[in-house]
C-alpha cells in the first residue's frame, strides 16, 4: 500500500491548493511563443480540458512578460512564469499578473536580485517554484556569486548517487546545497510560499534529491524528471522516477516533461496518479494486449475506446477484451466491459450481462453503455 503522505505546508497557486491535505496536481508547459497571445491561450485551453491543473509559459525575454497579462486574461487555470537569467522579466510577469514564478538558482545567484524579486512576490502574495536543475547548477563552491562557466567548474564531474564512495560530495549534495540556499534568501525575508523542484534527467538522482529535501524543509514538492524524452520512453523514465516518489508520499504536483504534444504531459501524469489512485477523476481503460487467441482487431478498439475516454471525467473502470481466458472475468470486474469474439461480443455492466451485439456494433454499443453508467454514478 501506498506510505502515508508527506505532510508539507499548504500554498494557493491562484485559486489551486497545493501541498497539505490537497490532491495532487497536474502541471504542463506550454510549447508555444509566449509573445504570439492567440496560440498560446488556444494551446492551454486545449491542456484545460485535456485535465490539466496549473499551466507554466516560458519568458525569453520582455515582450513575452508583458504578454502574460493578456494570456491571463484569457484562461481558468492558475499561469507560473518561467524565469532564468533575468530578474527584471519576473518583476514584469509579476505585473503582468501570474499566479506563481518559477526562478532557477541556477541561473540568478545575484542575492540582490532574487531580493528584489521576492519582495515584489511577497507585497502580491504570489509563490515562488525554487527550481533546482542538474542540467543549470551554479558552480561548485560558487552559490550567491558568479562563479566560471558551468563547463569548467566540475559539476559534471559531481558522483552521482550510484557511483558515490564514502565521503563523497555528490551531485545530490549540490541541489541540495542550491536549494537551500536560495530558500535560505526567501526565509530571511519572512516569506514562505515556496514550492521546490529537483530535477534531472536521471532517476536515481532525482529521487534521492527529493528523498533528501523532503526530510529537510516542510514546503510542498514539484516532482518532475527533466528532459524526460519522447512520449514512449519518457513517459516510462517519468512513472518509475515519479511513481517511486509518490509511493514513498513524497509529491505535491508534477509535470511529466515529454518532446510530444503538451496534452500528453496531461494524460500520462493523470494516468500516473490514476494507476496509484491519488486520483480517482476520469476513466481508467484496462485492455487485453491481444494475442493469437483474439478473434478482433482488439488493438484498433481498445485505442479508439481509449481516445474516446480521455474526454470523460466520471471515475469509470472500462475493460476491454479479446478472447475467452480473460475476457469475461476481466469484463465482469469493470463498470463497463466488453468481451469480444467471433463476431459478436458481450458486454457486462457491474458483472452482468447487459447485451450482446454484432461485432460491428461493439464500439457504438459500449460507448452507449459507458454513458449510461457514468449517469448512474453522477
Amino acid at each position: 500500500m501506498l506510505t502515508t503522505r508527506r505532510v508539507s505546508k499548504q500554498i494557493h497557486v491562484g485559486n489551486v491548493a497545493v501541498g497539505g491535505d490537497a490532491r495532487v496536481t497536474v502541471q504542463s508547459m506550454t510549447k508555444t511563443d509566449t509573445r504570439d497571445v492567440a496560440a498560446t491561450v488556444e494551446q492551454i485551453r486545449g491542456l484545460e480540458e485535456a485535465g490539466c491543473d496549473i499551466i507554466r509559459a516560458a519568458v525569453p525575454d520582455m515582450e513575452a512578460a508583458q504578454a502574460l497579462a493578456g494570456i491571463k486574461r484569457q484562461i481558468s487555470i492558475p499561469l507560473i512564469a518561467d524565469i532564468h537569467f533575468h530578474y527584471q522579466l519576473a518583476l514584469e510577469a509579476l505585473k503582468s499578473g501570474v499566479d506563481c514564478l518559477r526562478l532557477n538558482p541556477g541561473n540568478i545567484r545575484d542575492r540582490g536580485k532574487v531580493e528584489e524579486i521576492v519582495r515584489e512576490a511577497k507585497a502580491r502574495q504570489v509563490p515562488i517554484r525554487i527550481g533546482v536543475n542538474f542540467g543549470s547548477l551554479p558552480p561548485v563552491g560558487k552559490i550567491g556569486g558568479r562563479g566560471v562557466s558551468r563547463h569548467l567548474d566540475g559539476v559534471n564531474m559531481l558522483p552521482k548517487p550510484s557511483e558515490a564512495q564514502p565521503g563523497d560530495f555528490t551531485v545530490v549534495d549540490h541541489m541540495v546545497e542550491t536549494g537551500l540556499w536560495e530558500i535560505g534568501i526567501l526565509e530571511d525575508l519572512d516569506f514562505d510560499l515556496i514550492k521546490i523542484s529537483m530535477k534531472a534527467f536521471d532517476i536515481d538522482t532525482t529521487v534521492e534529491a527529493y528523498r533528501r529535501m523532503a526530510e529537510i524543509v516542510p514546503y510542498p514538492l514539484h516532482l518532475g524528471i527533466t528532459e524526460a524524452g519522447t512520449a514512449r520512453s519518457g513517459s516510462i523514465r517519468s512513472a518509475i522516477g515519479l511513481g517511486a516518489l509518490l509511493y514513498d508520499g513524497i509529491g505535491d504536483t508534477i509535470r511529466v516533461s515529454l518532446s510530444d504534444d503538451p496534452t500528453e504531459e496531461v494524460y500520462t501524469g493523470l494516468d500516473i496518479l490514476r494507476s496509484l489512485e491519488l486520483r480517482k477523476e476520469g476513466a481508467t481503460l484496462v485492455a487485453c494486449p491481444s494475442c493469437g487467441r483474439a478473434d478482433v482487431d482488439i488493438r484498433q478498439l481498445s485505442n479508439t475506446v481509449d481516445d474516446l475516454l480521455r474526454q470523460h471525467k466520471t471515475p469509470i473502470k472500462v475493460a476491454v477484451m479479446g478472447c475467452e481466458v480473460n475476457g469475461p472475468g476481466e469484463a465482469k470486474d469493470a463498470d463497463v466491459g466488453i468481451a469480444a469474439g467471433v463476431g459478436r461480443a458481450v458486454i457486462f455492466r457491474k458483472g452482468q450481462k447487459a447485451r450482446v451485439v454484432a461485432e460491428d456494433d461493439m464500439l457504438t454499443a459500449l460507448m452507449e453503455e459507458v454513458g449510461k453508467a457514468e449517469a448512474e454514478i453522477r
